[in-house]
């Protein structure tokens, strides 16, 4: 039998070829979360709020929604199994899920900017109002209401505080999902709220088997080993290096960081191709591998108890992560920011 075509709302990181969480129905690693998620709803001690922490790309979300699915399929909490249920496409419950229009769950992400025709870079206060229209609905079969808020970090100010308001006094069978990749990013009351879970990257087993099941099979791939290495255990992130050249963007910099003298020229191209109108994803990706390897730097030199280089290493990071936040924000020059950004990588890492 073929697999029912669904028509998955877009969203600001869908990645062709990679299922949204919501049409997912394949969840790999995160045994003990799964479990006791699943021995907390059974037993009534599920808390109302729920915090997923942790890496991009490891499942949070996709779990997520195999919760929602798993307590609308087991209104009871006494009837449920010990185990999460696979969500089953052909049925209507599981459609509407994946298509967004069930009515017991709200999810809550960068909503499209129809004038400007591309997504909103963050989740506005309109956003979080839908959330108390939602719960004040009435619900004629006392169901469940689930609110998945995806990424959470990406709530402004207004937006936040909004939310908490919510999550103060939550109705009775309401349970609250919010998704974070960076939690130092939310309101320490909103964290104070939620029951946090953390999440760490997918070993290399799962991530493997996770790229399968999206057709990326690791054994065929000549950069195979490479390409696990930068991953992370991110099956987003492994996605993004293949469709993307994350590779050989990191190849590049490998090269101009290895070199005594700032390589002009070859950080010139570099930023070149990464400050193209359509290359927002690919700068992100050099981004997120430089920032990494000094991650790297800083970590080893915890280790060997050199408390000053690892200070400097954290320094690093930290201006490089807060000016590329800036620059976004103030539309700066990308070539320029990257330059930037290799010229003081290259004279720290020599």
């Amino acid at each position: 039998m073929s697999e029912p075509v669904l028509d998955v709302p877009a969203t600001h990181d869908a990645i062709d070829g990679v299922p949204s969480p919501s049409a997912n129905p394949a969840l790999f690693g995160h045994v003990g979360i799964r479990a006791f998620l699943a021995q907390a709803y059974q037993s009534g001690q599920m808390h109302h709020a729920l915090l997923l922490e942790g890496p991009t790309g490891v499942g949070k979300a996709t779990l997520a929604f195999h919760l929602a699915g798993h307590m609308l399929r087991y209104p009871q909490p006494e009837t449920a199994p010990l185990t999460l249920a696979t969500p089953d496409f052909a049925t209507a419950p599981y459609r509407q899920i994946a298509t967004g229009t069930h009515l017991s769950i709200l999810h809550i992400s960068r909503p499209f900017d129809a004038k400007g025709g591309k997504f909103k870079t963050g989740i506005p206060v309109e956003e979080i109002r839908r959330v108390g229209h939602f719960l004040n609905r009435t619900s004629h079969d006392g169901a469940w209401r689930i609110v998945i808020v995806d990424p959470a970090d990406d709530m402004n100010r207004n937006a936040a505080n909004a939310l908490l308001k919510t999550l103060e006094e939550p109705p009775k069978r309401t349970l609250f999902i919010l998704i974070s990749h960076s939690s130092g990013r939310l309101l320490p009351t909103i964290r104070s709220r939620c029951q946090s879970i953390r999440f760490e990257p997918l070993a290399n087993e799962d991530l493997s088997a996770a790229l399968q099941a999206i057709n990326l099979d690791t054994q065929t791939l000549p950069d195979a080993d490479q390409l696990m290495a930068h991953a992370d255990g991110s099956v987003r992130k492994a996605a993004l290096l293949l469709a993307f050249g994350g590779l050989e963007i990191s190849a590049a910099v490998d090269s101009i960081l290895a070199k005594r003298v700032f390589d002009v020229p070859k950080a010139h191209a570099l930023a070149t191709a990464l400050s193209g109108r359509d290359a927002e994803i690919q700068y992100d990706l050099f981004l997120d591998d430089l920032l990494a390897r000094i991650a790297v730097k800083a970590r080893l030199a915890a280790e060997r108890g050199s408390a000053d280089e690892a200070n400097r290493w954290s320094l690093l990071w930290r201006e490089i992560q807060n000016e590329a936040r800036d620059a976004a924000a103030f539309n700066l020059d990308r070539k320029q920011t990257v330059l930037i950004f290799l010229e003081r990588s290259q004279r720290a890492f020599n």
